[in-house]
This record gives C-alpha cells, sequence and structure tokens, in this order.
C-alpha cells in the first residue's frame, strides 16, 4: 500500500522561543513527525518562524546600532536567515530520530520564495509585530524609512509589517520532485520568504505570510491526501477556555463554517487553522485534516485525540 502524501504544519510550541529551547523541542518535534513516518506517511513539513525572525530582527538591527558600516538586514533576508537555521534544526533531529528507529530517509530543506501581490490590502494595514521595543525617536525614523510602528503603552515602540496571502510558492516543482520521490522536504518555513516579481527579477517584500495559510496552499499544490496542523492543544474546541469547554472529534466544512460565523475560533489562533483547512479541503474534497498537539500525535493517529476535519 502506498504511503499517504502529508503536509504537516509545526506550530510555536514544535521550535520554542530561543536557540536552546529551539534544540530540546526538537527531542519532542522529532519523535512526533517520525511517528507519522511510521505510520506510513510521506511528509513535507512546513513551519512557524515568528519568534525566530524577531530574534533575527532585533540581532541585525544591534548590530547595526553598534557598527554604522554595516547595513541592516531587510526583513526578507531575515526571514531567509531563520528558513536556514530552523530547517538545519528539524532535519538533523528528525534524521537521528528516524536511524534510531531503523529508517533510512533522506531529510532537506528548499529555501522558499513565495510571491504576493504589491497590491494586497495588507500592505496599507500592517498587523504583525516585528523586532524591538524602540524609543519615540527610533520609531520616528522608522516611520520616515516607510515602516509602519505601534505604540506598546509604557514600553516603547514596534515596528509592524504586513502579512499578506501567499499567490505562488516559487520553488514548488523542485519541491515536488523530492516530495514524489518519498525524501522528506521541509519548505515554506515560516510561511516562506515573500517577494513581489518585478519584470524577470523576484525582489522580496517587507511582510510575512501566515504559517497555516502557506501550509494549505503547500498541500494543495502537492495534491497532498492529508494536511496535519501540530499546534498547542490536542483537539478543536468550542468554549474554549471557559467551562463550557469542549472537544470536536471530527468537523466538516459546513459545520467549521458555522462555528466559525459564531466566533467559537480565536482570530490569531485557531480560526487560521480552520481557515487553512477548508481551504484545502475546497480543492481536494477526498483529502482529511487533523489538527491535534505534538504531545497527542500518537493517541490522534490511533482515533482517540484530535479533529479530523472533512469536506
Amino acid at each position: 500500500m502506498a504511503n499517504k502524501k502529508t503536509v504537516v504544519s509545526l506550530g510555536h510550541n514544535a521550535l520554542g522561543f530561543t536557540t536552546s529551547e529551539q534544540y530540546d523541542a526538537m527531542r519532542l518535534t522529532s519523535r512526533a513527525l517520525a511517528d507519522l513516518v511510521e505510520d506510513g506517511h510521506d511528509l513535507c513539513i512546513t513551519h512557524s518562524n515568528g519568534p525566530q525572525v524577531s530574534m533575527i530582527h532585533k540581532a541585525m538591527s544591534e548590530l547595526r546600532r553598534s557598527y554604522p558600516d554595516y547595513s541592516p538586514a531587510a526583513m526578507c533576508v531575515c526571514s531567509a536567515m531563520s528558513q536556514g537555521y530552523v530547517g538545519y534544526d528539524i532535519q538533523s533531529a528528525l534524521k537521528g530520530e528516524l536511524l534510531a528507529r531503523g529508517i533510512s530517509k533522506s531529510v532537506c530543506t528548499v529555501l522558499t520564495q513565495v510571491t504576493v501581490d504589491p497590491y494586497d490590502e495588507a500592505f496599507y494595514a500592517p498587523t504583525k509585530v516585528i523586532g524591538r521595543h524602540m524609543s519615540a525617536e527610533e520609531a520616528a525614523m522608522e516611520e520616515r524609512k516607510g515602516n509602519f510602528t505601534r505604540e506598546d503603552p509604557g514600553k516603547g515602540y514596534l515596528r509592524v509589517v504586513a502579512a499578506p496571502s501567499p499567490l505562488e510558492i516559487v520553488e514548488i516543482e523542485s519541491i515536488r520532485l523530492l516530495f514524489e520521490a518519498g525524501q522528506i522536504v521541509i519548505a515554506a518555513g515560516g510561511g516562506g520568504i515573500p517577494v513581489i516579481e518585478q519584470n524577470c527579477f523576484l525582489k522580496g517584500a517587507s511582510a510575512v505570510i501566515e504559517k497555516d495559510s502557506i501550509a494549505s496552499k503547500l498541500a494543495t499544490d502537492l495534491e497532498a491526501e492529508e494536511l496535519v496542523i501540530l499546534t498547542g492543544i490536542d483537539a478543536v474546541k468550542t468554549g474554549f477556555g471557559t467551562g463550557a469547554e469542549a472537544a470536536l472529534p471530527e468537523l466538516n466544512i459546513k459545520k467549521a463554517r458555522e462555528l466559525a460565523q459564531k466566533g467559537e475560533f480565536g482570530e490569531g489562533t485557531m480560526l487560521p487553522k480552520i481557515e487553512a483547512a477548508i481551504s484545502f479541503l475546497e480543492h481536494r474534497k477526498d483529502g482529511k485534516v487533523l489538527i491535534t498537539s505534538l504531545e497527542a500525535i500518537e493517541e490522534a493517529l490511533a482515533g482517540k485525540a484530535g479533529t479530523v476535519i472533512t469536506a
């Protein structure tokens, strides 16, 4: 029986918030991913990068402050750096975990660019916080450069960037070739490096792409059978954080939309995952989406945890 073609999306908890936390988190993350491989899944893995790209942006900004001869690093460059080092940690830990289980599989990272529309409405109303706190003077300097900032009362100012929708994954053919060959591919990390097409060239955009939206796009483009979203909770729940909290073992598109319209899913937490699931299943009617936590993946694969969403 052929393996299931599966895209896996890793959230912040799979990576931690610092380099040391990420190294430690990889032990649990690699076990969860190896469980999927043993369960008969060929994997393409994507991941978040919010804390990582923010850390890199802060470091490069401080380097510029201390050494004015250094050029400031553009957001697209910071995104590329985060893809490289997160991918390295995932592929190193997963390769080791698989070998420990007697499984020999190639694991590689593809540095991935994703095109965005320069006229996307998100560019006119940036929402994603990035970098360190700044003084009013530093914020004014950023504004003069055409960047956006937001005051964090009592703490200073923060830079904010846009989160446009992804259009095309530039390296999709390379990713597909590796994926169909049965290799484990880590791609479009942090949503991919956002780029804008200008004639024959690609220009980096000062933006980030939502990890959940690129996971859905990746699964659709690769014609995957399953999309697995690993997050901080073991299942999708109604009444989350209240005394009436209830897990949902199964959902279909219609029910998911109804609950979303009722405001059951947090805008910055579960809602993007539900929207990603719906988008994927609209293209793959016979597909399946599993939302669960790293810790519950073994039980979820046995049908004892998690939320399964179908068309």
